[in-house]
């Protein structure tokens, strides 16, 4: 059992164009989903995990009926009202998927992929839109926040994998012939690292559409969300390009990040935030 791999530098830099109280709601979102990561650390006493995990889940379910107990929770309790309030019935989507790290459970399908990512979704980005937007978050906020996942899921496979975690689906592994074993190798092998690109690269189209299918008016308020995944694309192009060199470890700042953030804002100010295709 071991950490999940930390992903903080490019939160650090959507917490920074996080106006106001967006900042707040952001940072405990994220406060909580560290929290909850932190129940699968490596060296944690397996039952203590589960005990950890156990108390998340019934945390999650107080902040959802407004008796929060955690520092964190009753923060959000305060700043989320109406239909921000409703969305953090999603906040149990990080303890279902620590439930599934813990037992290094694997994707057969790319069908369970999308639904592990869209749990994510649904503790973290839908709620925080919910309180940007001032409305419910809908469809197209649920797939932005699935394929922002996905593409932070492409970045990290070589960690899961240390971890004793399969963050591909099983299925199109095999059908490229791939041993998922190969995975802990450093560097991959060719066949591999082309797999991974394609991955990536799928990762990365699907992210652009999900981001061009949200209504240009809601880009001012969901600034925070466009900076990361402008972010996001980039560390992955960043890691497709390495391939199949030895693999970047962890999520930490690019030279030129805080200046790609800076023009993300910028454009989502002015409701012209685009993602490139590829």
């Amino acid at each position: 059992m071991s950490a999940r791999p930390d992903p903080g530098a490019t939160r650090a830099l959507a917490l920074l164009y996080s106006p106001g109280a967006q900042g707040q709601v952001l940072g405990a979102l994220t406060g909580i989903e560290r929290e909850v990561n932190a129940s699968v650390a490596s060296g944690l006493d397996h039952g203590v995990a589960h005990a950890r995990l156990a108390w998340w889940g019934e945390e999650c379910r107080r902040c959802a009926a407004g008796q929060s107990e955690h520092p964190l929770t009753r923060q959000l309790q305060a700043l989320c009202t109406g239909p921000a309030r409703a969305a953090l019935a999603g906040l149990r989507g990080f303890t279902d998927i620590a439930t599934w790290d813990l037992a290094s459970a694997s994707f057969q399908t790319r069908k369970e992929m999308n639904a592990y990512s869209e749990r994510w979704s649904a503790a973290l980005v839908e709620p925080f839109a919910a309180f940007a937007l001032g409305e419910p978050a809908g469809a197209p906020v649920r797939s932005f926040g699935r394929a922002l996942h996905e593409v932070e899921l492409a970045c990290t496979l070589a960690a899961d994998a240390r971890a004793g975690r399969v963050r591909a689906p099983l299925a199109e592994l095999d059908a490229a012939g791939i041993d998922p074993g190969q995975l802990l190798q450093n560097p991959w092998q060719a066949p591999l690292a082309s797999f991974v690109r394609s991955l990536h690269q799928r990762a990365r189209r699907a992210l652009a559409a999900a981001a061009s299918a949200l209504p240009a008016a809601q880009q001012p308020a969901l600034r925070a969300l466009l900076v990361w995944a402008a972010l996001a694309r980039q560390r992955s192009m960043r890691i497709a390009a390495a391939l199949p060199g030895p693999l970047p470890a962890g999520d930490h700042h690019a030279p030129l990040d805080g200046w790609r953030a800076w023009r993300a804002a910028r454009r989502a100010d002015r409701a012209r935030f685009v993602l490139p295709a590829d």
